[in-house]
């Protein structure tokens, strides 16, 4: 049982089956368990992902903005050291991809024991810098077709990521549109609030969209879309889109993509 007391108490429940490894990394607490669920990553005690549903949460960060864009041929990934965003990028095959991950252990135990990637760290298209996502955004001279924020809760380690002023140095690197996961708006939502807001304050096309996903808190999940041009809205581009690249999906089909910006009231009357 994972309880976030963060989260007023809230529970996970999942059965483990067997730890497969336990370390301390410079930055954080990894663990990889055996579970029903297939593999378990945790960092620092939250569930980051599992087999059964990751792809729910992957390709919802990856294809609703890389499907938005005629042709992504450069791709920044901040964060995503499981290798999970990764992979579905590639699908897109773009020319260069660049993944900035700032504890390198995640992606060596996710290479050894997790294995979503399904070898897309070894894919010569891809660079992977090791280093902390602000510094690299505010360092370099790229431009980006598209920008994912593949980061987990707001810590030490990655509050930056979640700054006005970081995504205001994504705006400057990015020439087609970025997205961002925003967490829980269910239980998280003063944060997911600001990081709309400070979207909002940048950027001319900003909408939140979710994604299910049973394995985190509460199984309602979000992420944030922002750009400076017209986010994509019509299905048939979508589809013909999805089938033009060959993409196959477990989770993302264009239907979902277009319903996915479709908010509760609740979250609708706030922003």
């Amino acid at each position: 049982m994972w309880f976030r007391e963060d989260l007023g108490g809230l529970g996970v429940r999942v059965r483990v089956r067997d730890k497969i490894l336990e370390k301390r990394s410079r930055y954080q607490k990894i663990e990889v368990y055996q579970t029903d669920l297939g593999k378990m990553l945790v960092l620092d005690g939250k569930i980051q992902l599992t087999e059964r549903d990751e792809c729910h949460y992957h390709e919802m960060l990856a294809h609703v903005p890389l499907l938005s864009i005629e042709s992504p041929e450069n791709v920044l990934i901040i964060g995503g050291g499981d290798g999970g965003a990764l992979r579905e990028v590639l699908k897109h095959n773009p020319e260069r991809v660049t993944l900035v991950e700032i504890d390198p252990d995640v992606v060596e135990v996710s290479k050894k024991y997790v294995g979503i990637d399904g070898g897309a760290f070894d894919d010569p298209r891809v660079r992977i810098v090791y280093m902390d996502g602000y510094e690299f955004v505010r360092k370099t001279e790229g431009r980006y077709d598209a920008i994912l924020i593949d980061s987990y809760d707001p810590t030490e380690l990655t509050s930056s990521l979640f700054s006005e002023s970081f995504f205001r140095r994504c705006a400057e690197i990015l020439s087609g549109c970025m997205s961002m996961q925003s967490q829980s708006p269910f239980l998280q939502f003063d944060e997911f609030i600001r990081i709309v807001s400070g979207f909002r304050r940048i950027f001319k096309h900003v909408k939140p969209y979710l994604a299910f996903t049973p394995s985190y808190p509460s199984g309602m999940w979000s992420f944030v879309y922002a750009s400076d041009n017209r986010i994509e809205s019509n299905i048939e581009v979508l589809r013909e889109r999805i089938r033009g690249r060959n993409i196959k999906t477990g989770y993302y089909t264009p239907e979902i993509h277009i319903a996915s910006f479709v908010m509760p009231e609740w979250i609708e009357k706030e922003i």
